[in-house]
């Protein structure tokens, strides 16, 4: 899909350094996912953080370190 917008220059030459991305349009792309993947972390995290799953903070920690 061709679009039609007025971008920072800075802050999408900033995106085209950090993201190691050779062109402008691979670097939106990237941006636009990393965008995408933060946003369902924090939805997942809202989740979890609403979830009764009956362990103690030190329970927890435990089955994170054995996992």
């Amino acid at each position: 899909m061709r679009t039609t917008v007025e971008l920072d220059e800075k802050l999408l030459e900033e995106v085209l350094k950090l993201s190691g991305a050779k062109t402008k349009r691979s670097a939106i792309a990237k941006a636009m996912e990393e965008y995408v993947r933060m946003k369902k972390r924090e939805e997942l995290r809202a989740m979890i953080g609403n979830y009764e799953h009956g362990m103690t903070l030190k329970e927890l920690r435990k089955v994170r370190d054995e996992g």
